[in-house]
């Protein structure tokens, strides 16, 4: 029975409220139904689909843009200030090819404050992004990413340094209908 309703709330989640046009509701019910901690100021947009309850926590003024695959059968940290574009996909879980059954495991993921995540990237398990980082647009992030590095492509590399600064922008930003 706990199972069948386990799987009836992701339901919910990922195929009405992630479709529900007031963010006011849907942040309510990733609180209070679906564990996430989430701090003040701090969005999920429409259409972000999640893999499992609870292991979500995000500091506050971050927003995770339309679109997201957010797999949270192992942890996703995410700091404040931190942008994740639309549709990019955070994984935590995979296999490990290397047992004799292709066990799964469950690993953690870590974004750190004020970074941003572009559009249609990918984050591997066990990865952390660090303060003020910034993953190009498209790209398969396999190794951490130090912090106030900028790193792109398939598999991302490091392009530049972003200059060091005490960052004093905020990424919320509340859309009546998104």
């Amino acid at each position: 029975m706990n199972r069948i309703l386990s799987e009836l709330r992701l339901y919910i989640c990922n195929n009405i409220i992630s479709h529900f046009p007031s963010v006011t509701v849907r942040m309510f019910f990733y609180r209070k139904v679906m564990g996430f901690k989430i701090g003040k100021g701090s969005y999920i947009f429409l259409n972000c689909r999640f893999d499992s309850t609870q292991r979500l926590t995000m500091g506050y003024s971050s927003v995770i843009n339309a679109g997201c695959r957010i797999d949270t059968r192992g942890n996703v940290v995410i700091g404040n200030n931190v942008s994740i574009s639309e549709d990019v996909i955070l994984l935590t879980a995979d296999h490990d090819m290397d047992t004799p059954d292709f066990a799964g495991r469950n690993r953690n993921i870590r974004i750190d404050d004020f970074a941003w995540i572009g559009t249609r990237a990918i984050i591997m398990p066990d990865i952390v992004v660090g303060e003020g980082a910034v993953v190009a647009a498209g790209s398969l992030v396999s190794k951490n990413v130090l912090s106030y590095s900028v790193v792109g492509g398939v598999p991302a590399k490091h392009i530049k340094e972003r200059k060091r600064q005490q960052f004093t922008y905020s990424t919320s930003y509340k859309r009546l209908f998104h």
